[in-house]
């Protein structure tokens, strides 16, 4: 089920990250991830990480890594952590330890197309997997991370021994749920992603749904067949009982394979389907090709500072905040890092994922308005952590281009709390962009209530940087708009 990996000095205490299946659990501990698999468990799982399969999709980078734990004393460690509550008994289970995911994220942060690409890589290991006698008893997005844009399935407990003469995928119901009818009410309806799996792990309902759809929605695919038909011939369903989960054996093991295999087919066509009927624009998502506040000139001396800040600072990690399309994110992984973007704006977030995957670029690209970040979810709060947890000093840069303006006008954020919250972030340095009071946007945002910002000017912005903050190295990039190269200022000079 869940997996959280986190590698951040802020996250080496022991936790148990993954709890709800039965045949295993992952906890994190001193910086590492671990997962105890319970004895019954264990035979299905060393031999599945012994299949042809599996090396090949964990040297592709698709399936998480997995190396078995021999250390006697870190195996009790693991087994102290876990406590005796469920008899794990894992000296006589599996320990593994996985390759952490640097900067995990959740499929209520990501745009559709990603969801869309969690849901191919389900559905091509599942049909992979038939072919070595196996299969998926889970298909979520929650099985899923991304490294940079390439998504990793990350829960090997997932995979099962299948029966052969059996043609019924019982994981098929929760992948409709789950990935189908989120991204097609995503991509046609335009409901928010996040609206609509943050609350529902187990996906969406189908009477719910049902009652979403126009008449004419509902014998559209992917609607008609996963919402419309189920709904009308519920009853019949029901009368099965039992029956309807245990359907009667196939004689022949190659037809049974044969039948499944088309349904999953069937249901990669309809992933890949919808995004090819998609809005594909939105209010932000032309904002790079008509920049009208921003001359020619002024726009490349934007991109040469930050290019120079980045190339003069080498961060492994960086954060860029509102990034829209992803052009300075970009930049930044040009250079060698590893990149976080994040903007509120879906449609942009998804840009910026097709560019990082076109270009080879180390991008997370992530749905999250820093004004109203993430929140932790789960069992407790704890199982999923909130955005600025796990963002908290995990950056060594911090882009806030064009953004510090929004968060003031739009969002009354007071400047000094902007500042802390860049301290909080990096662990090192921040590119700022001050947009005078003056500016054509300051002005199209503030809606003629200008007066709320009388106190804000170039020396009130520096002054309230400083509080947290040397300024390295500035510059006037338009008449209203000034970039700032900010270095973190120690304990002891705060």
């Amino acid at each position: 089920m869940r997996e959280t990996f986190q590698t951040t000095e802020e996250h080496i205490a022991a936790a148990r990250v993954s709890f709800r299946d039965p045949g295993g659990a992952v906890v994190r501990h001193a910086g590492r991830i671990f997962r105890v698999v319970t004895p019954k468990a264990t035979p299905t799982l060393r031999s599945f990480l012994q299949t042809p399969i599996a090396d090949r999709w964990q040297t592709s980078g698709q399936l998480i890594h997995s190396f078995p734990v021999e250390d006697p004393a870190t195996r009790r460690e693991i087994a102290n952590i876990l406590g005796d509550e469920r008899d794990w008994e894992a000296q006589d289970g599996l320990v593994l330890e996985h390759n952490a995911v640097p900067f995990p994220s959740y499929p209520w942060e990501w745009p559709p197309c990603m969801l869309a690409a969690a849901a191919e890589l389900t559905l091509r290991l599942a049909e992979d997997l038939l072919d070595e006698g196996y299969g998926l008893k889970d298909a979520t997005p929650l099985n899923v991370l991304f490294q940079g844009p390439n998504p990793v399935f990350i829960d090997v407990l997932s995979v099962e021994m299948r029966d052969p003469r059996s043609a019924h995928w019982l994981a098929h119901g929760q992948f409709v749920r789950t990935f189908l009818l989120p991204l097609a009410l995503s991509l046609r309806l335009e409901m928010p992603l996040d609206k609509l799996l943050h609350n529902s792990w187990d996906g969406l309902d189908n009477e719910q749904v049902f009652r979403w759809l126009s008449f004419w929605q509902k014998l559209r695919a992917p609607f008609f067949t996963a919402v419309t038909l189920p709904v009308w011939l519920k009853a019949r369903a029901e009368a099965k009982g039992n029956a309807l989960y245990h359907p009667k054996p196939w004689k022949d093991p190659r037809q049974a394979a044969f039948v499944l295999q088309r349904l999953l087919r069937q249901s990669l066509r309809s992933v890949v389907e919808l995004p090819k009927t998609a809005q594909t624009r939105s209010s932000w998502s032309s904002y790079f090709a008509n920049l009208k506040h921003y001359p020619e000139e002024g726009f490349a001396a934007k991109e040469t500072f930050v290019r120079e800040a980045v190339r003069s600072l080498h961060p492994a990690s960086v954060l860029d905040i509102g990034c829209n399309n992803g052009h300075f994110s970009l930049i930044a992984a040009e250079q060698g890092a590893e990149v976080v973007s994040i903007d509120a704006d879906p449609q942009v977030v998804g840009a910026t994922w097709n560019a990082a995957c076109a270009a080879g670029a180390n991008i997370l690209p992530l749905v999250v308005n820093i004004a109203r970040p993430t929140p932790a979810s789960g069992w407790r709060g704890e199982e999923c952590d909130a955005f600025l947890d796990r963002a908290r000093r995990r950056f060594d840069l911090v882009l806030l281009l064009a953004v510090v303006h929004h968060l003031m006008v739009s969002e009354r954020v007071p400047l000094p709390c902007i500042v802390d919250l860049t301290a909080e972030l990096t662990r090192d340095a921040a590119v700022v962009e001050f947009v005078d009071a003056g500016d054509p946007m300051f002005r199209k945002l503030a809606r003629g209530r200008e007066e709320l910002h009388d106190h804000y000017n170039r020396e009130y912005f520096e002054s309230a940087l400083r509080a947290r903050f040397h300024i390295s190295r500035s510059e006037q990039v338009t008449p209203t708009r000034r970039l700032y190269l900010v270095r973190k200022l120690k304990i002891n000079e705060s």
